[in-house]
């Protein structure tokens, strides 16, 4: 997995070019949930559950791997780990075979996993898109956790959840070794890149269920069979097969075991307590930010404005409520609200307050902040005006952070201040950041990139190749040997013979 950062464009102050305050909407409810009531630390340490985890794994040591009670795994190979999550995390993602193996049961006799009653937590971000979502999907059925393997004659013993090829949906199923195969529980998902999904399994023998960011996915039928002793002996297998081979190609954090099912209450507690660690940590904004600009409607010209148009937002009509301001740049977003959508997406409302009539103001929305807030992957949503009220839908339903951009350009390039130093990262004060010669807003218009210039990028010039051959000392005379010296254009600089 690869971490990325993005420069700070301009210094210049913000001052009439964004809006002196952020937006954070509605989103952010359940930071610091009250009755919080299990515990996080292995051996439920504090007041926490009589739920306490058995083990669980914050795969801080990506030297050893050992459990956070200290657990030693059996065997692991070609593993990596990425800065991510919350803190570390593990990642399973080789084209060569890659496993991390650790023990059912310990050898002083702790269990660190029971598949017959029990529950697991853990936060998963995939290196991959589901197909629905424009991707591929993991190109193979991904386990996510396995005890034992599967066979086709079920003849082994079997226990795993998994992901199918495409990235369309889970599963939880279980082959006792007896010649059969059940699959307790299976729940769509659309899954994006880099993106942190907490996932809680339950089991009894009275009920399973699949909870997917914090909301029950699906539940299904007790589980009645499990591979044998045996089997358990083998250990179990985090993010890949026994092989290493069949692979969940993505990161893993805070992997956590329980001997009893979780009531739906607290797995929503739990995925409310760390989200903020996954969707509000700066260093995991670059991975996780998906939400995507809006189409714009530009115009050309001499001096063109490139990113302009109503975009993802909805016109709900004119507030009531009309503020003005002296100075156009002068402006706010007011009013408001969130609602949860039926896909679990959230449904965002507000009021465009303050500037003048005629002008028209940027909308740009981030999934996660950075300091300084130009560093974050803001996303440009559209363009409204004072005292309209608008809507976006579509948003996640975890945070989402709002900002007004003005209509100033400073250096006439055809991008705005606000553009340019939230999304396109390029100077504000420059119309040539990349000073090849053509202004940033036409780079921007014509997706030939405003931060590398045009005339020494070999996919966009024209080559023209020359040979020795075709350099003469005299008409008569034979051809020379010698060398010839090319700028980045296939212009000869120099030419020795």
């Amino acid at each position: 997995m690869k971490a990325t950062t993005r420069g700070n464009g301009s210094s210049r102050k913000l001052n009439y070019i964004l809006i002196r305050t952020f937006i954070v909407v509605g989103f952010l409810f359940a930071l610091t949930p009250s009755g919080l009531a299990f515990s996080m630390d292995p051996g439920g340490g504090g007041s926490g559950p009589t739920n306490a985890p058995l083990d669980s794994w914050s795969f801080q040591d990506n030297t050893n791997w050992t459990s956070d009670l200290g657990y030693q795994p059996i065997t692991f190979t070609n593993l990596n780990f990425a800065e991510l999550g919350n803190g570390r995390s593990l990642v399973v993602d080789t084209n060569v075979p890659a496993w991390l193996q650790y023990n059912v049961i310990e050898n002083d006799g702790t269990t660190n996993l029971t598949v017959d009653q029990g529950s697991l937590t853990f936060w998963f971000a995939p290196d991959w898109s589901s197909v629905s979502e424009g991707g591929t999907g993991p190109g193979e059925w991904g386990r996510l956790i396995e005890v034992g393997g599967y066979t086709p004659d079920a003849s082994f013993g079997w226990w795993s959840l998994y992901v199918d090829d495409v990235g369309a949906n889970l599963y939880f199923t279980v082959q006792p070794g007896d010649g059969s195969t059940t699959t307790y529980l299976t729940a769509p998902i659309a899954w994006t890149t880099n993106y942190w999904h907490f996932i809680a399994l339950t089991y009894s023998a009275t009920n399973t269920a699949l909870y997917l960011d914090g909301a029950l996915a699906t539940n299904g039928p007790g589980i009645s069979n499990w591979p044998d002793s045996s089997v358990l002996a083998g250990g179990f297998y985090i993010g890949s097969d026994s092989n290493g081979v069949i692979q969940a190609q993505g990161a893993f954090d805070d992997f956590y075991t329980y001997n009893v099912p979780l009531d739906t209450n607290t797995v929503y507690q739990m995925f409310n307590s760390l989200f903020p660690d996954y969707f509000l940590n700066p260093c995991n904004d670059m991975m996780m930010a998906n939400i995507i600009s809006a189409p714009s409607s530009p115009s050309t010209g001499p001096t063109p404005n490139v990113i302009t148009g109503q975009g993802n937002l909805q016109s709900l009509g004119t507030s009531s409520i009309q503020i003005s301001s002296a100075n156009a740049n002068v402006v706010w977003i007011t009013n408001i609200t969130a609602t949860a959508a039926g896909d679990g997406t959230m449904n965002v409302t507000f009021t465009i307050e303050g500037g003048q009539a005629g002008y028209y103001y940027d909308v740009f929305a981030t999934s996660a902040l950075q300091a300084p807030i130009t560093n974050a992957i803001w996303a440009w949503q559209g363009q409204g005006q004072q005292w309209q009220i608008y809507s976006l839908t579509n948003m996640p339903s975890t945070a989402v952070f709002l900002i007004l951009g003005t209509p100033q350009d400073t250096d006439g390039d055809g991008l705005t201040d606000a553009y340019e130093l939230l999304a396109s990262h390029t100077d504000p004060n420059n119309p040539d950041t990349d000073g090849d010669g053509m202004p940033d807003g036409w780079s921007v218009l014509l997706g030939l990139g405003p931060l590398s210039g045009v005339g020494t990028d070999p996919s966009q010039r024209a080559n023209y190749g020359y040979t020795l051959a075709d350099w003469l000392n005299q008409v008569s005379g034979s051809v020379k040997t010698g060398t010839v010296g090319l700028d980045n254009e296939g212009n000869v600089q120099s030419v020795s013979q």
